[in-house]
């Protein structure tokens, strides 16, 4: 049973009394978070504050204020349809589906942009559903770019070898974004025969997307 607690009330001229008994009812009946302003010390690891500016908690650790991570910052993307290149050997960018249920993570301009509200680490998860009409060997890439540019050692390439055939590829990859930097996902196949595939919903499997895209905040 929970138990309940009353405010004291003031009781004659002793107004110190009724404000030590003031103040043991309030820290027995709420536990606010102290406001950090800017400048207070870090010094002492363990110290939990509430960031005024920014709107998260923040806790001191090894001399410097860590973020305490709230449940915010995640997006499920999708593509409901198929993605054929309009020429071999060339470099596009995927557009999704509109998010739903995302929160922190946007589709920016261009709609290829998935733009981050936040700074921090990100991971994400990527599939997609490969598929070729051509007997002949096709070759996929895929890899990220972050505002623009190519993200280093991130790329990822798979073949197909006959006609009609499918296959899922995936990778999961940590991102250290700041705030406003938005994600893009390139793909490149070396023939026009080779596209990433969408699957109607057939009963009772559920539609399969052409590319799948998770992201989750770690940490700030």
């Amino acid at each position: 049973m929970t138990q309940q607690y009353r405010a004291p009330e003031p009781r004659g001229d002793d107004w110190q009394e009724w404000g030590r008994r003031l103040m043991l009812y309030l820290g027995q009946t709420r536990s606010p978070l102290v406001q950090q302003t800017g400048g207070e010390s870090a010094a002492e690891d363990g110290v939990l504050m509430w960031d005024r500016t920014n709107l998260y908690p923040v806790v001191s650790k090894n001399g410097e204020w860590r973020q305490v991570v709230l449940e915010d910052g995640h997006a499920d993307f999708i593509l409901t349809s198929d993605v054929t290149p309009v020429a071999a050997n060339t470099a596009y960018k995927l557009t999704y589906d509109a998010p739903t249920g995302n929160d922190g993570i946007t589709q920016g301009a261009p709609a290829s942009r998935i733009v981050f509200e936040e700074a921090g680490q990100y991971v994400v998860s990527f599939s997609a559903q490969i598929s070729s009409t051509s007997a002949s060997t096709v070759h996929f890439y895929f890899w990220p770019s972050v505002n623009g540019t190519n993200v280093a050692d991130s790329g990822m390439t798979t073949a197909l070898h006959q006609n009609n055939a499918t296959l899922v590829t995936s990778r999961t990859q940590i991102f250290t974004v700041a705030a406003n930097d938005y994600l893009e996902v390139n793909y490149m196949i070396d023939s026009t025969s080779g596209f990433l595939n969408y699957t109607a919903a057939s009963s009772p499997v559920p539609a399969i997307p052409a590319s799948t895209l998770a992201i989750t905040r770690l940490h700030g």
